[in-house]
């Protein structure tokens, strides 16, 4: 197998053979964002995907493989017939293949008709992984996140209704402390409208390569602390009215929350209530205090 690096996956993807697809990001103008900065965004063609696939099959063995992710980002910009050609090569492959998976934000997601979303979940596309981010429109376009929240519920619903699942990822703390209500209440009405299968939340650190990172350093944008993080995840979860898995499974969080929607909603409120009655010592330092 052959890699561009860096490459990224979501931690729910750390067993899951990785074949890139795209090279960086096609958007790429996410002020937040600095994970695909040094990279020019390109499509690899079906043919070297392919010899990818072949090489991990040599590797692994034709039955050890069980779910496969193709980066880099928003993979979902291919064409989707030539999609449709590597997800059915990837289940000749692997026989035994359980899970084929992708991230798509919601831009790209958009441009393909609900028949096409229908063509890749029967290709064997089965789980998207897409950051809302927020679902404060203000927020949004102050991001550049290239999506609207309306785009937002669009793109999710077409995903869910063609029978795929769908990762949402949510950022605590992007609003600042100028825009943490309005970032809690909008992204749960966003949610509300998709009910993805999960909900995944990533607090946001900021790093060098992101635009934003020198709005941090000058003190334009306020990190919140832990606890009003806390409470910030609280008001979002408040106001869910969803069935989802929603979960924290990221390092850059301050409280472990883990339980579906809506029977564990009690249960986690309170783990958040006991969370914003510990010392602030207790609270993991965090990467932005090394910065």
């Amino acid at each position: 197998m052959r890699y561009e690096e860096p490459v990224y996956r979501p931690p729910s993807e750390a067993g899951s053979l990785l074949i890139q697809a795209t090279i960086g990001c096609p958007h790429n103008k996410c002020t937040f964002c600095g994970m695909y900065k040094g990279k020019k965004f390109r499509i690899r063609k079906v043919e070297e995907i392919k010899e990818d696939l072949r090489a991990a099959r040599d590797f692994y063995g034709a039955d050890s493989v069980r779910t496969v992710f193709f980066p880099d980002g928003n993979t979902i910009i291919m064409r989707t017939s030539r999609l449709v050609e590597i997800f059915n090569y990837t289940r000749e492959l692997f026989p035994e293949i359980e899970r084929i998976t992708s991230y798509g934000s919601a831009k790209f997601i958009i441009l393909k008709s609900p028949e096409e979303w229908k063509q890749l979940y029967e290709a064997g596309l089965s789980r998207i992984h897409a950051g809302i981010e927020t679902g404060d429109a203000a927020l949004l376009e102050k991001l550049r996140k290239g999506a609207t929240p309306e785009q937002m519920v669009d793109a999710g619903r077409r995903v869910k209704d063609a029978g795929l699942e769908l990762s949402e990822y949510i950022l605590v703390g992007i609003g600042s402390r100028e825009r943490t209500r309005e970032h809690a209440l909008g992204s749960a009405k966003v949610l509300n409208a998709i009910d993805p299968d999960f909900i995944r939340l990533r607090t946001w650190v900021p790093v060098p390569a992101a635009p934003l990172y020198e709005d941090y350093k000058s003190g334009k944008f306020e990190m919140l602390d832990p606890y009003e993080a806390l409470k910030e995840t609280r008001l979002l979860l408040e106001n869910l009215e969803v069935s989802s898995w929603f979960l924290s499974d990221h390092v850059s969080n301050f409280a472990n929350l883990n339980g579906k929607l809506p029977g564990a909603k009690e249960k986690l409120l309170a783990q958040i209530d006991q969370a914003l009655e510990l010392p602030r010592e207790s609270f993991r330092e965090g990467i932005i205090n090394h910065l």
